[in-house]
């Protein structure tokens, strides 16, 4: 005997409805609500609480004091941020060249040939290394007397270098340094890339001819934007965070001739230099605004292309 259940009264009825009515657009606002939250939190609040810290003085204690410009005045006449933004433009442009030999390496290794799977073991190996362990090797390969990078410029020239204590050198051996691990992560990002590619798009192409660098660059290129995307974005950030290396290498010398923008806010800010607060958040505002101008340019260009092709 079936049994009757009683009607829904009218304020039931139309919120059960409201909810089923609403209910594809609601769910996914609160899975990433959590996210969201977290994003806020930890991204977006400390990058405003940065950007207002840069008008004070403030020594990370003590009570705060406006100063208006006048942090960003005195960057201006700073030698040594001057130094430090001349040697994060190095990196940026050098660096650049992380994700052309990433995507030559995962062409090469994307090929069935024997032994392949110790040349991948090989690239992958500064990849899944510490920043710490690769600065240490590196200053192992340049320290003089024993480095094997200055016993071979000492056999070729008669002369060694010593790469980390000469000014005009110090920057490109800790660039040298970063590439090696930043190379592997291209790689491994394109390999991905390479794993994904529409093969019947290929086979098409080779029918019409297309072979060499014309398969490249109009088959094999425009289904690698993802991961070229991914890996100009993660190098840049790469190239203006460069803490770590510089200061496992050199930190910050020879006399203050290989500081970088990161390296140099933390001299200011959190170092025996003087807890100035608001002179590194002034620098750490440069340095977000140098990242934004690059990424942003980057994702316009893909975008028109996008738009173009």
């Amino acid at each position: 005997m079936a049994v009757a259940h009683p009607p829904l009264s009218r304020t039931e009825a139309p919120s059960r409805s409201w909810w089923r009515r609403n209910q594809q657009r609601i769910a996914p606002l609160i899975f990433l609500a959590p996210g969201l939250f977290m994003f806020a939190v930890y991204v977006l609040i400390p990058i405003v609480q940065s950007l207002w810290l840069g008008f004070y003085d403030w020594d990370g204690l003590g009570a705060r004091t406006w100063l208006g410009w006048a942090n960003y005045v005195e960057l201006w006449t700073d030698d040594a941020f001057w130094t430090s933004l001349k040697n994060n433009v190095i990196w940026l442009v050098l660096y650049m060249l992380a994700p052309p030999a990433g995507l030559l390496i995962a062409i090469f290794l994307n090929q069935t040939v024997t032994g392949i799977r110790v040349y991948k073991s090989l690239f992958f190996f500064p990849f899944v290394i510490s920043q710490v362990v690769v600065g240490l090797i590196f200053s192992w390969f340049y320290a003089p007397n024993f480095g094997l990078f200055y016993k071979l410029i000492e056999a070729v020239t008669g002369t060694g270098v010593a790469v980390l204590a000469d000014e005009r050198f110090v920057t490109y051996g800790i660039i040298a340094a970063g590439l090696w691990p930043q190379v592997a992560y291209c790689m491994i990002l394109y390999l991905t890339g390479l794993n994904n590619i529409a093969p019947e798009q290929v086979e098409a192409a080779r029918l019409d001819g297309a072979k060499g660098w014309r398969m490249l660059w109009h088959v094999i290129l425009p289904q690698l934007r993802p991961a070229t995307f991914i890996a100009v974005v993660v190098t840049v950030i790469g190239a203006l965070r460069s803490f770590d290396l510089v200061s496992i290498m050199t930190s910050g010398g020879p006399y203050g001739s290989s500081r970088v923008l990161s390296y140099y806010m933390y001299e200011q800010a959190l170092s025996e230099y003087g807890y100035r607060m608001g002179y590194g958040a002034a620098i750490a505002t440069v340095l977000f605004l140098i990242m934004m101008i690059f990424i942003s340019g980057f994702i316009w260009k893909m975008v028109r292309d996008e738009r173009e092709g």
